[in-house]
């Protein structure tokens, strides 16, 4: 093995190493049993391996975590599926069509992608009020679908150019719509591209604290990522449920990457050539 390569393998695992502490000391910490997690210097591996920690954190009544869980996966799979239900279309037209203002739209799509829902938190909430949806689930789903589907639309109109228009056509010629062309012709060969947002609109619904905190209120209104705050309080200290709690977080974003990993590498036009 040559010396470049050597240390760029190094380099690699010293990255993935520098990625992966984190949630090491999140494991660690949350394996621990409560005396030791108030010891002054704190150690770094646990005396005892409390497994039990992770079944323990479902039977809490403070915060409700199963219920914030099935609350937060039922926003960000709705979320999800409107943007991709409103960015599909958006994007097919833009790409296959040339319209007075496309090129402005476009833009207008990429600035919108520029503000930071932080910013736009006192505009958004006036605005649930004015439609009634504080404290609601469609608040977020709607909020969420808002702000991933600019990116949406920019990703996938960049797929939908990218796949000639002859491959329509020879679907025309066979007998297909511009329906059954775009299903059985485009759509399978933009899907590392509609996997990407699916994945990316997913991620961010799922990991959404700022406007969630804002919006909702009620204790069965409440989100994975607004409950994770609540192990520790002025009252109480819970570090190994938090962590805990952190870890099965991560769960869904994983799950969902390993299904989706094979679309994303595979080919953009895979079975585009007729044999």
């Amino acid at each position: 093995m040559r010396l470049p390569t050597v240390v760029l393998t190094a380099v690699g695992w010293l990255v993935a190493l520098a990625f992966l502490a984190p949630y090491v000391e999140m494991l660690l910490t949350a394996l621990k049993p409560t005396p030791e997690l108030m010891k002054s210097p704190p150690s770094y591996l646990p005396s005892r391996w409390e497994w039990s920690n992770f079944k323990n954190v479902w039977s809490l009544t403070d915060p409700l975590v199963t219920d914030a869980l099935l609350f937060s996966l039922y926003v960000a799979a709705a979320a999800t599926l409107l943007t991709l239900a409103v960015g599909l279309p958006a994007a097919y037209y833009t790409a296959r069509h040339r319209f007075r203002g496309r090129g402005a739209f476009l833009v207008l799509v990429l600035v919108t992608q520029m503000f930071a829902p932080t910013a736009l938190l006192v505009g958004t909430y006036r605005e649930m009020v004015c439609l009634d949806l504080t404290d609601t689930a469609e608040a977020l789903i709607l909020v969420n679908a808002a702000f991933n589907l600019p990116f949406c639309v920019w990703i996938l109109n960049a797929y939908f150019a990218s796949i000639p228009k002859e491959l329509e056509e020879a679907a025309y010629l066979d007998g297909a719509g511009r329906f059954g062309a775009l299903v059985r012709v485009t759509l399978p060969l933009a899907m590392p591209g509609v996997v990407t947002a699916l994945v990316y609109t997913f991620t961010g619904a799922w990991n959404e604290y700022v406007v969630a905190l804002t919006i909702t209120s009620s204790s069965n209104r409440m989100t994975l990522t607004r409950a994770i705050p609540g192990f520790v309080t002025s009252y109480h200290e819970q570090l190994q449920y938090l962590f805990a709690t952190s870890l099965v977080t991560i769960v869904p974003v994983v799950v969902l990457f390993v299904f989706v990993e094979r679309y994303l590498v595979s080919g953009l036009t895979a079975g585009g050539v007729r044999g």
